[in-house]
């Protein structure tokens, strides 16, 4: 297994309660990276302007890929996005892109289930796409609070507006998904994956690419 760099690095310096992205790094570390055999360097979220040749690199943000126009400085990196929209606004950045669906522990998200006593909630950040057109005397807002906190909630309601891990999340806990952002109209979308799902999927991925059945800056699907 390469090197991983990750949420436990000291170049991270993001509020970690607040950040989706770091709780996704926890899982890629825990239970993707030791179950998938490559000899390239993880890099499982932003660390600046950080990257290295060969890496693996996981995409966080779909809203804006400009943020990781540094990768273009580095050689033969495999970019990782969980969106398909994002891998063509991203694959002019590296020589590789792959598309893998977005997972989720499901073990550790189904301990939090819990009667369901209540109607409709939104889950998410506050800044995400179409929040704002929601009713908060109708939809009650679980935004930017601390996971364990968020799943605990979550699971009360029978609706749920999300999108992401989010989405996937509160699925997981049997709600309902709506949509609100325009970018994905249809909820179906999120679908459950499991890490461990992810992990195989991520495998098939990479040997394609590194057993020399890709062309360069081609997007390959799992």
């Amino acid at each position: 297994m390469g090197r991983v760099y990750s949420h436990e690095s000291p170049m991270y310096q993001n509020n970690i309660h607040q950040n989706g992205a770091y709780w996704y790094s926890k899982e890629l570390v825990r239970n993707i990276i030791p179950n998938v055999k490559t000899n390239r360097p993880w890099v499982t979220i932003k660390l600046g302007d950080f990257c290295v040749d060969h890496a693996i690199y996981f995409i966080h943000n779909n809203i804006h890929p400009e943020l990781y126009n540094h990768i273009r400085k580095y050689k033969d990196v495999v970019l990782v996005v969980g969106v398909p929209e994002t891998a063509e606004k991203v694959k002019h950045l590296a020589d590789h892109v792959v598309y893998l669906p977005l997972s989720v522990d499901v073990d550790d998200v189904i301990r939090w289930e819990r009667p369901k006593d209540k109607l409709c909630c939104y889950a998410g950040r506050k800044d995400k796409p179409g929040v704002e057109k929601l009713d908060p005397s109708v939809v009650d807002i679980l935004a930017d609070i601390p996971r364990d906190m968020m799943l605990s909630e979550m699971a009360r309601y029978r609706y749920c507006f999300a999108v992401g891990r989010s989405a996937i999340e509160a699925r997981c806990l049997g709600c309902m998904i709506l949509p609100f952002d325009d970018r994905f109209p249809d909820p179906r979308v999120w679908q459950i994956v499991t890490n461990q799902e992810a992990a195989t999927k991520l495998q098939r991925l990479l040997d394609a690419i590194d057993g020399g059945k890709n062309e360069d800056k081609k997007t390959v699907q799992g």
